[in-house]
């Protein structure tokens, strides 16, 4: 295979594949084409395409891969290789092994939505509010991350509201057995779990997967990175590309010191750095050098181009906000004008969603097209979850959730009363709501209304259910659209007829996804393609949104990984960035990170932003310019008022914390 077109560190990093081997790619370094050139490159030296594997965070990513690959070696030779986000991993292996823990085929992959409504019912029997509802399904989603198990949790639960929380997560898991179910953490957390009580097991997939690659290393977390050191075991056959720079995702549970725990448990690791960035002028990157050498490293690196320096940094000082949105829109426009720019070469990125609002008068107010990243993902929308929810409970009998989403849709005047009455019966027999609904002892206690409508919900289950046992899935799906009318209950619900038309068009396509997912898949039962579906909800949020020809407007998380010409980082303000609820010394980092992140977007141009003074919560406060600007080189910046003098990192903590106490008292918040 020809490599002569990769620089010479691409190149060692493609052919490093007798041992270990963390690939330390900066921005723009080109880490994709390595990653993709590396799996190429086993296959050539001898891989069996099947025993390759690459894992990364996005659908979206994984497609590329696929893509690129399939371009360099052909579909023929790549077919049986396995590229795809850590969750469709673990999903893979627990379609085949979740047995092992006690649980049956079909398993239902549930939703956020579902974790919550799940937990609100189980902390309602211990009198616990939804404030501590929610605040208990995110710390069981660290828990999961961090790999730790409900028995450790109470173990190392050190207050009451721990304990409760712990004792709660003990009854959540126990309760997701008994319903068939799994969360999004339990399809990492689980896998392990296995791996590490069933040494054959393991011994099976490390057989399977005989080269592991990680993209985006930097993102994972306690229990992917436990993954991935049973997976490659003695073999050690492991590539890892990531930038300890751009991990932005800690309050996710990313853990960006895995990068030390790769140095302890894989000691004969090869380092390589990819510094050459291929993206943004060397004043951009200088910049982008100067900022994030105040933070710690393990490993040091400094990004260069051979694009030349580049225009100065433009920093713009504004009197308010709405000033900053109005300077910002029209100097947009003067670029394309002058210069004949397209508009989705510009981007304007923010630290939080609800710094957009001016912004998007702003373009409203002078005609300029823009594009706000996100909204409504596809299996978000309420046609689509009815759905896929009669076709969870069609291949699980044991989802409540979705016989409770469902139950009345369409409508079957089934009454709150007789739903209570069903669920307090299902629980007292320890069964899942569809096995209970069908006794006698249940039917006997309802009224004859009630039985009888409950009935006709019993009956229409069944016949779809024995319809399931013969048909594939999309002639199932066509029949439960079919069967319920469904077309005709949009009608009657919603808004007007062209809603109810353009929803329809979603369950048509819909149906046309699960006869695709049908021709690519070796398992095409009813299961398997639920199973699929139901993690893809859960991955894509948007994913493929089409990049129109506006401005780009987007969270700077929203924003890693993409590139523009001329970058906008508005609201460059101390609270803002860093944000005032992250002023210890690692939460400081990361925010220098994300503001690293922000600045390695942009090719050609990048302009920073701040308000002197800014209205929050209706009073009008004075801002000051983030901290991380007297931080980036005095000579590459245009425009900056050297007014406020440097401070000390002591000065800057105790002003992000004057500040914080000023928000709680604007909003009468207690300490």
């Amino acid at each position: 295979m020809n490599l002569k077109d990769l620089n010479r560190p691409q190149r060692q990093a493609v052919k490093c594949i007798d041992r270990p081997c963390l690939v330390l790619a900066g921005a723009g370094s080109g880490k994709t084409g390595v990653i993709t050139r590396k799996i190429a490159w086993l296959i050539d030296q001898g891989y069996a395409a099947q025993q390759v594997c690459a894992v990364t965070f996005t659908n979206k990513a994984a497609r590329e891969m696929k893509q690129r690959v399939a371009r360099l070696l052909g579909a023929k030779t790549t077919r049986g290789l396995k590229i795809s986000t850590f969750h469709s991993l673990g999903q893979r292996i627990l379609l085949q092994e979740a047995h092992r823990l006690g649980y049956r085929r079909g398993f239902s992959i549930m939703d956020s939505r579902d974790v919550e409504t799940c937990l609100a019912e189980l902390a309602q029997r211990d009198q616990q509010d939804a404030e501590h509802t929610r605040q208990t399904l995110y710390q069981i989603s660290r828990w999961k991350n961090d790999f730790i198990d409900p028995e450790a949790a109470l173990a190392q639960a050190g207050t009451p509201l721990v304990q409760s929380q712990a004792r709660l997560y003990a009854e959540y898991q126990q309760h997701l057995l008994v319903c068939n179910s799994m969360d999004f953490d339990d399809l990492i957390m689980l896998p392990v779990v296995i791996f590490r009580n069933d040494p054959p097991t393991l011994n099976k997939w490390q057989d399977r997967i005989r080269y592991l690659l990680v993209d985006e290393y930097q993102d994972t977390n306690t229990s992917q990175y436990e993954m991935i050191k049973l997976i490659c075991g003695l073999r050690q056959k492991l590539t890892v590309v990531g930038d300890d720079d751009q991990s932005i995702y800690a309050w996710r549970g990313a853990r960006p010191e895995n990068l030390q725990r790769l140095q302890q448990d894989f000691p004969s690791m090869e380092v390589i750095k990819l510094e050459q960035n291929y993206r943004s002028t060397n004043r951009i990157l200088g910049a982008a050098n100067h900022l994030i050498a105040n933070n710690h490293h393990l490993y040091e690196k400094k990004l260069w181009s051979a694009s030349g320096a580049g225009d100065l940094i433009r920093v713009f000082p504004c009197k308010n906000a709405e000033d900053e949105a109005d300077r910002v829109v029209v100097d947009i426009l003067s670029k394309r004008f002058q210069e004949n720019t397209p508009c989705r070469d510009f981007a304007i990125l923010y630290r939080s969603n609800f710094q957009s609002r001016n912004y998007e008068k702003a373009l409203r107010d002078h005609s300029i097209p823009y594009q706000i990243t996100g909204g409504n993902a596809f299996f978000e929308r309420r046609e689509i979850k009815d759905i896929m929810a009669y076709l969870r409970l069609l291949a699980n009998p044991d989802d409540d959730q979705a016989l409770l989403r469902i139950i009345n849709v369409p409508r079957r005047e089934i009454g709150a009363a007789t739903i209570k009455s069903l669920a307090t019966y299902a629980g007292s027999r320890r069964r899942s709501l569809d096995s209970a609904m069908s006794e006698l002892g249940l039917l006997e206690s309802l009224s004859n209304r009630a039985r009888i409508r409950l009935q006709d919900f019993i009956d229409l289950i069944e016949e779809l259910r024995h319809h399931a046992q013969h048909k594939d899935a999309m002639t199932v799906c066509k029949t439960v659209v079919s069967r319920l009318e469904y077309s005709d209950w949009l009608e009657q619900t919603s808004g007007s007829n062209k809603q109810a038309e353009a929803a329809m068009e979603n369950v048509v396509e819909l149906v046309s996804w699960i006869g695709n997912l049908q021709k690519d898949r070796d398992d095409q039962s009813l299961e398997a393609i639920v199973s699929r579906l139901s993690l893809m909800s859960i991955l894509e949020n948007s994913e493929d949104e089409k990049q129109q020809d506006a401005v780009q407007l987007m969270t700077i998380h929203a924003a890693k990984g993409l590139e523009f010409e001329h970058v906008y980082l508005v609201g460059f303000e101390e609270d803002s960035l860093p944000h005032h609820q992250s002023q210890d010394a690692d939460s400081i980092e990361e925010e220098r990170r994300l503001a690293y992140v922000g600045i390695t977007r942009a090719a050609s141009s990048l302009t920073l932003s701040y308000a002197k003074m800014r209205q929050k919560f209706g009073d009008l406060l004075q801002c000051e310019p983030s901290r991380f600007l007297y931080e980036l080189p005095e000579d590459d910046l245009e425009g900056a008022e050297h007014t406020v003098s440097k401070l000390s990192e002591d000065e800057k903590h105790q002003r992000g914390l004057d500040t914080f106490a000023d928000l709680k008292a604007l909003l009468g918040t207690p300490d």
